[in-house]
């Protein structure tokens, strides 16, 4: 049952949707600490925190659990409830997308799952232990729409900062993420600065500093959403690949029903507001997946269950 209170922020005060913190437009979930990206570099916004070790553990406990979260905010005074009821669960190395529409909860779960704000009821679990939001914190790595890459800093010194600011000198830490540039396609563009790379390019940058951090969750908020068809494909294609190298656990959220059958080993789909799963779709073919899965039956099947679910056709086919 929904309590009719609005979540917190850390401060305690009540969220509302122009709350900096619920927005998350200038900040970053990077390893032990909540950082704001500001002038003139680094500024941190919270203690460090002891965290989750950065490797999977190697426990049967399920990576992130998800048990009848409820949560409202705040808006002109009126509190609005998000989401009602969600429940899931996603086991070590699991890739999970959420689809739904507008409005309909799927960022405010990603803030919660990070630490960001507290629900209103509900509990949310973390390699099987309950946690707070505070203890959540730093415990994810966090991906927005947005790269926020710092436009004074070069490529590599963009990435380096998940390494910086867990102690890490800045040159051990360009060092280090040098190293990985040839794996997303980025050799030759560590010296470049943000305003010289493609929107793709300052996206896989921003997945580097992802990455970097050594978070074993990883929370993907329309990372694509921004790009052009073409660009946005060959972006899902590296990531899948990364993942192939590199298990994480990701919860991603996304408005695009093909990049959550491409990418996904289950899709959630969220009723409108206030959000709830409506519908489960289990992807069985292994990942990663290649272009050629979009011609494929599966998918075509695996789409129209998904439309069907979000309303956008009938049953019978029709829109």
């Amino acid at each position: 049952m929904c309590q009719n209170r609005p979540s917190r922020r850390r401060d305690g005060q009540p969220l509302s949707l122009n709350d900096p913190v619920a927005g998350t437009l200038h900040c970053v979930v990077h390893s032990d600490n909540l950082f704001h990206m500001g002038a003139p570099d680094l500024v941190e916004m919270s203690e460090p925190m002891s965290g989750i070790h950065s490797t999977v553990r190697a426990e049967l406990a399920d990576a992130l659990t998800v048990d009848d979260v409820t949560a409202s905010y705040t808006e002109d005074g009126i509190v609005l409830l998000a989401l009602e009821r969600i429940s899931f669960s996603m086991a070590p190395g699991q890739f999970v997308a959420i689809v739904g529409p507008s409005g309909s909860g799927k960022s405010t779960l990603l803030d919660i799952v990070a630490g960001l704000i507290d629900p209103d009821s509900g509990t949310v679990l973390v390699n099987g232990s309950p946690s707070s939001g505070s203890e959540r914190l730093g415990h994810a790595a966090y991906m927005k729409q947005r790269d926020l890459l710092l436009p004074w800093r070069t490529a590599v010194g963009n990435a380096a900062a998940a390494l910086q600011v867990q102690g890490i000198s800045r040159g051990e830490a360009e060092k280090r993420a040098t190293e990985r540039f040839a794996q997303f396609g980025l050799s030759g563009f560590e010296k470049s600065y943000p305003a010289q790379l493609s929107g793709g390019m300052r996206q896989r940058v921003a997945f580097v500093r992802t990455m970097l951090t050594g978070q074993s969750l990883l929370l993907l908020d329309e990372p694509f959403g921004s790009l052009d068809a073409l660009t946005r494909m060959s972006s899902q294609e590296w990531l899948a690949n990364a993942l192939d190298t590199e298990s994480r656990t990701v919860l991603l959220v996304t408005h695009d029903v093909d990049e959550a059958i491409v990418l996904a080993d289950e899709v959630l789909v969220f009723s409108g507001r206030p959000g709830s799963i409506v519908h489960s779709e289990p992807i069985t073919a292994q990942r990663p997946r290649d272009r050629s899965f979009l011609a494929s039956s599966a998918f075509n099947t695996h789409r129209k269950h998904l439309l069907e679910a979000l309303g956008i056709v009938s049953a019978n086919g029709s829109t």
